[in-house]
């Protein structure tokens, strides 16, 4: 038997998202990415097998089950459809600003209709011109009297236009840069917010990805998350526990690129043999196993640790580390596993064109894989290692 970290209880509820994955969601993949349509079909699948659920504790509704199983859920999903694993993401990140800040009311209010899936949520950071640089934000909130008022645009935000609530940040000290940032969360309907336009892009086309405007927008004072310029240490601290979710999705990605070649190397037949018994194929269908089993010890030490309670900071080099391997193994397993294809893989009657598409993104989103470097590096640094030179000349 291989290997598992999981428990029997585990695997049980893996082994229902692996069977909805493959015979409810899986059939659909080519379609939702051909067709750029939000799969609500998909979020009713998740509503009625308690999926939401995995992300929540118990007393919102949730199973309370924890972190590692919430990215396994998210691995399996995406082995098939990465658009549908990023539905859970999602979720995750879009209330996290509430599990890690929020109020008892605020949590009261809002997660048991997240946990359920009644109400989808977005995480809205990023700006046209501040992406990696969120001190540029130039957003702004305003108290007037009881509430604040927003003026400002957010771009690349996932989930607009099909969320119900977003977690926006807004600067309501611009002098302050870091230090003026606060969080708020807005509902869909409040007045002065629309969502002004949704992107085409390369991959993971069936996730709506919007440019969000407030003008104007009023949102009561009793929807600020935490206090007064908070906002930019709880965005970090939401990254430090949601960037695993892309690593999820990128691993799920990179095991289902895999297995899928795999399955063709088998048949595919030439010189009068598979090519799976070809030395130069078999050294690829290697290679890809091993950096996602890597992958996925580097993804699940980062749930154990998170089910562990380990603090936030220590959190941080390990969620980059995740994310990054992840992220670049998804790109590159997927391009062995087209090359494995060959003209087949380039085609979309096969599903690996779609999944290295798709695997992009994953380098991108919920920081840069350049900005992981330079935070794992920076936390490196930080560390007291010299003991370990004792005695060294």
């Amino acid at each position: 038997m291989p290997y598992d970290v999981l428990t029997d209880d585990q695997r049980e509820i893996r082994e229902l998202v692996r069977t909805l994955a493959r015979e409810r969601i899986a059939p659909r993949a080519a379609e939702i990415d051909a067709s750029h349509e939000f799969p609500w079909d998909v979020v009713e699948l998740f509503r009625e097998h308690e999926v939401f659920g995995l992300f929540f504790e118990e007393r919102y509704g949730g199973t309370g089950t924890g972190t590692l199983l919430a990215l396994v859920a998210i691995e399996e999903v995406s082995k098939v459809c990465a658009t549908s694993g990023l539905i859970l993401a999602v979720q995750a990140l879009g209330s996290l600003g509430l599990v890690l800040g929020g109020s008892d009311e605020q949590c009261e209010r809002y997660l048991p209709r997240l946990a359920s899936g009644e109400w989808l949520a977005a995480y809205a950071l990023t700006e046209a011109g501040s992406g990696s640089d969120s001190a540029a934000m130039r957003t702004e909130a305003r108290r007037d009297d009881g509430e604040y008022v927003l003026n400002g645009s957010k771009r690349f935000i996932t989930n607009a236009a099909v969320a119900s609530l977003y977690t926006v940040f807004a600067k309501t000290d611009p002098s302050k840069r870091h230090a003026g940032i606060s969080a708020f969360l807005v509902e869909s309907d409040a007045p002065g917010f629309e969502v002004a336009r949704l992107e085409p892009k390369m991959g993971i086309s069936g996730s709506t990805t919007g440019e969000l405007t407030f003008t104007d927008c009023r949102v009561p004072e009793a929807n600020r998350l935490g206090s007064e310029g908070e906002g930019f240490r709880l965005a970090m601290r939401i990254l430090d526990h949601s960037r695993a979710g892309v690593g999820a999705q990128a691993l799920g990605i990179a095991q289902g690129a895999t297995d899928y070649a795999l399955e063709y190397a088998k048949t595919r037949e030439t010189m009068g043999k598979p090519i799976a018994e070809h030395q130069l194929i078999a050294a690829k269908l290697a290679d890809m196993e091993t950096a996602c089993e890597a992958a996925r010890g580097l993804l699940y030490r980062f749930g154990q640790m998170a089910d562990a309670g380990v603090p936030d900071a220590e959190l941080t080099k390990a969620s980059a580390m995740a994310k990054l391997f992840c992220a670049d193994t998804a790109m590159w397993v997927t391009t062995e596993a087209v090359q494995i294809l060959g003209g087949y893989g380039y085609i979309r009657e096969y599903p690996l064109e779609r999944m290295m598409r798709d695997a992009k993104i994953t380098q991108i989103y919920e920081g840069t894989n350049e900005i992981q470097r330079l935070v794992i590096a920076r936390e490196m640094v930080r560390e007291q290692r010299a003991f370990l030179l004792a005695g060294v000349s």
